[in-house]
């Protein structure tokens, strides 16, 4: 039988999850993203020299404040008190593209994935943003999970690729 959406009841109405007879557990997720802008914008942050500043020290510390707001953006999250926000950037010279992966860790009831997926989000929000005055057709792409660890579903592992069936995806997930 396929799993059910949880942020529902049984009438179909929209339902804050009750995690109280949950256990905690320690629990991690990783998401990743990417920002592609043109040659200029992309020179001038690797060099960092874009006006505004350093491009990426704001967008680490904006992911970082994102993934801690997540239940004031998402109403049906619940508000976590995170222990760990690690975000990363590397450059694609190829692509003209920033690659964002942000990791949250929290020892609780519930997991992580949003917080980890909006802190990758508002990180490439905020390049475009620092960024827009020498290039406003930015693209941002590819905002994915790419990892998630702990509670009840255990680990689950983004597969390599792009399009997958079900039967691939029940590969990746391993129970605790």
């Amino acid at each position: 039988m396929p799993e059910q959406f949880t942020h529902f009841d049984a009438s179909g109405n929209a339902r804050m999850v009750n995690v109280g007879a949950k256990t905690d557990t320690v629990r991690q997720a990783t998401a990743a993203g990417a920002i592609s802008m043109s040659r200029q914008a992309y020179d001038l942050v690797r060099a960092g020299t874009v006006k505004k500043g350093d491009v990426l020290g704001v967008a680490r510390i904006a992911g970082i404040m994102a993934a801690k707001k997540v239940d004031r953006l998402i109403p049906l999250c619940h508000p976590l008190a995170i222990t760990g926000v690690d975000i990363e950037f590397s450059f694609d010279d190829t692509r003209c593209a920033i690659e964002i992966a942000a990791t949250v860790s929290i020892t609780g009831r519930t997991g992580v994935e949003m917080e980890a997926l909006t802190a990758v989000s508002v990180a490439a929000l905020t390049v475009y943003d620092m960024c827009k005055a020498v290039d406003k057709a930015m693209v941002i792409s590819d905002i994915r999970l790419l990892r998630k660890s702990g509670g009840k579903s255990g680990l689950f592992v983004r597969p390599s690729a792009a399009c997958y069936s079900e039967g691939q995806r029940e590969d990746h997930l391993v129970g605790e």
